[in-house]
């Protein structure tokens, strides 16, 4: 599985709305192939690309796979990726390395949030979409509305090729658009070639005229030829299929049954014929280190090497596996190669093909192809691997930022180290996660896409690293702040014996400027020396750290040292920052102290027909709209919503939008909070 020549590779992300087939899609081809004898299920736990013990439990795919079959002597690798939008890290970095993507869709759902996402990422990444209609033997299966919808969202390029053909709720064969052809089963599980039958000739001539359209836009001279009334050979209307998969003129829609195995030879026909191989796909950029000078890889298997890390898995096994497709050259066993990214050599040990959680040994992986390494010491996902004489970078992959945080507590004492450990390792093979310690809150906090993709990370930390924890809403951390200018006075004191303490301030305190302290003196007559100073100033900054309604930081504070006193022998700093310290307790319940909330600029991109609903719920979460912008078929509606009312929108902006809103959510200001949550968090403070 590793001989092959760049130009008999394919590369081919399977992609789809969860609950869509495409786990058994991938099963379905491999046993087609022969790569498989026996066809795994996902109710047992037996599939292929589902093998993580949390896919097996959940039933769901959550992590990308790798499995290459052969056929009619080209290397297929089908790349399984996650449907769910949790999971949508795991679908970039597959998708990155492939040259199309094959769109389930159920023919019972239809077009859903998942294949308009799939949709998207794929025309981001410039690469050919197939969309194959599955679960046409199911009674409520309807292959026309399927493909009305993918017309009325996708446009006039989609076009079918395989048309079913029914007896009632039976599937008893298919129509071949491209050749005009019907096939159709028999009782044996054989099949014939015949004509189309009579009741579906008017809808396959339809989809036929819109072939040869779609064909006549390749070129002029297949153009002159639709326009003289000639007719296309076969070699032709193939090569304008895979013609316009590559540029984007056509999306071809294959159908059938993958339960039955109905339709998946004529897709794995199609990669094969219509699939861009890897040196034939857009090219790559890429950038000489040495030079800062951009150029665009040659995917050919003699040209320097160039290696991209697309995945890595801490694997109990293993260890760290490493997932690469080589973008240029040839790289061997037991060789040494240069990390560009972090400047430093790696040690190549064994190669491997990955076949789901299985790698099988290789000597070599050639350009366009996908292969796997263990045990690399530095690099990461998205490093380029090459030659130390020509070092090569390349862009790095987009993730979206986490967009539910949750803090997390150990249930047990002294499970800190393992969960911290745990969370680092886990942080490696997702980049959609993060963890960081918030010292406002002193609260341990994780970021992920969603409820689901945090309890996966929670079950992994459990069942990898043997530490339990638990999740809660996290604090906001609120700040405090004074409206009033006010005087007071702090006044240390203390004898013991011997040396004493004595420090005296009085001091001002007023609304700040600045976001922290704004110290100034204005002490006449040397009664407070001013060796003294920084530590009145010191004084009050420690006392920042605590603000008197809630115990929050205190913020746009002026204070003015105005006058006090000494002592020559018990005065000392430790005592004037006593001192400042009592002032400040003294003046800040006269202050009119109030609470400030942290704000943050919210940009949600939603189909139009959802914008009044998701304007509404903005109002309930006090935020303010600054704009709608209409996109097309989208809105983004940009807005100031409290940090303290955005905990789970995600979950709700799936249940409004039906899985179709985005958004992201950044931090821009502090400002006063309304009095009925002032005294809400304040009498929660006086509670504890």
């Amino acid at each position: 599985m590793y001989d092959f020549n760049t130009r008999d590779i394919r590369n081919v992300c399977l992609m789809a709305h969860g609950n869509a087939g495409k786990t058994t899609m991938c099963e379905a081809l491999l046993h087609k192939a022969g790569a498989i004898d026996r066809r795994g299920r996902i109710t047992e736990g037996s599939t292929i690309s589902d093998y993580d013990p949390e896919e097996i439990k959940r039933r769901i795919s959550i992590s990308t796979s790798v499995a290459p079959i052969e056929w009619k002597g080209v290397k297929i690798n089908i790349v399984d990726t996650p449907g769910y939008s949790d999971f949508v890290g795991e679908m970039i970095e597959g998708l990155r390395v492939c040259g199309s993507a094959v769109v389930m869709i159920s023919g019972k759902s239809g077009v859903s949030a998942g294949t308009e996402k799939a949709w998207k990422m794929a025309k981001e990444k410039d690469i050919p979409v197939i969309f194959y209609i599955n679960k046409l033997d199911d009674p409520k299966a309807d292959f026309s509305r399927v493909v009305g919808q993918l017309k009325d969202t996708f446009g006039k390029s989609v076009a079918p090729l395989l048309l079913p053909i029914m007896d009632g709720e039976e599937f008893t064969g298919f129509i071949n658009i491209a050749t005009m052809r019907a096939k159709i089963f028999t009782p044996d599980g054989k099949y014939t070639y015949g004509d189309i039958p009579a009741d579906m000739q008017e809808i396959a001539d339809e989809h036929r005229a819109q072939l040869l359209e779609a064909v006549a836009e390749c070129n002029d001279e297949y153009l002159e030829k639709y326009f003289a009334g000639e007719e296309f050979t076969d070699d032709e209307i193939n090569y304008a299929i895979k013609y316009g998969l590559k540029y984007g003129t056509m999306s071809v829609v294959l159908s059938g049954s993958v339960a039955k195995g109905i339709g998946v030879e004529f897709l794995l026909d199609a990669i094969v014929d219509y699939v861009p191989a890897p040196d034939e796909v857009f090219l790559h950029r890429a950038t000489y280190k040495n030079t800062n000078s951009p150029f665009e890889i040659i995917c050919d298997k003699d040209n320097e090497l160039i290696v991209r890390i697309f995945k890595t898995v801490v694997d109990p096994y293993y260890g760290k596996l490493s997932y690469f497709k080589v973008m240029a050259g040839t790289i061997k066993a037991d060789s040494t190669v240069y990390n560009a990214d972090r400047e430093k050599q790696e040690k190549i040990g064994k190669l491997y093909v990955p076949f789901g959680k299985k790698l099988i040994e290789v000597p070599e992986v050639r350009a366009g192809d996908i292969g796997a390494v263990t045990k690399l010491t530095v690099t990461e996902t998205c490093d380029c691997l090459c030659t130390e004489a020509n070092p090569v970078i390349m862009p790095k992959f987009r993730f979206p930022k986490p967009v539910l945080a949750m803090a997390i507590e150990p249930k047990a004492k002294g499970d800190e180290d393992k969960i911290s450990t745990g969370l680092k390792k886990l942080m490696q093979e997702d980049p959609t996660f993060n963890m960081y310690r918030n010292h406002e809150t002193h609260e341990t906090i994780i970021e992920g896409m969603g409820e689901q993709h945090l309890d996966i990370i929670m079950s992994k930390l459990q069942n990898k690293f043997s530490a339990t924890a638990d999740l809660k809403e996290p604090k906001v951390a609120y700040r405090e702040a004074i409206r009033k200018v006010v005087e007071a006075e702090g006044k240390h004191k203390k004898q013991s014996g011997g040396h004493g303490q004595y420090g005296h301030v009085k001091m001002q305190f007023g609304p700040g400027e600045v976001d922290g302290l704004t110290f100034e003196e204005k002490v006449f007559g040397g009664s407070v020396p001013k060796n003294y100073f920084p530590a009145v100033e010191k004084g009050i900054q420690e006392s920042m750290v605590h603000g008197v309604l809630a115990g929050y930081p205190m913020v746009n504070l002026k204070a003015t040292l105005l006058d006090g006193s000494y002592h020559a022998v018990d005065s000392s700093e430790l005592a004037f920052k006593t001192a400042a310290n009592l002032a400040y307790k003294a003046a800040m319940p006269n202050a009119s102290p109030i609470l400030l909330e942290p704000i943050g600029e919210l940009k949600v991109t939603v189909p139009n027909d959802y914008t009044g609903d998701v304007i509404g719920d903005l109002n309930k979460r006090r935020g303010r709209i600054l704009g709608m912008n209409p996109e097309g078929n989208e809105t983004l509606v940009e807005a100031e919503v409290p940090v303290s009312e955005m905990y789970r929108y995600v979950v709700d902006l799936k249940a409004i939008t039906n899985g179709r809103g985005e958004f992201t959510f950044d931090f821009v200001r502090y400002e006063q909070c309304p009095s009925d949550i002032q005294e809400k968090v304040v009498k929660e403070h006086a509670e504890k």
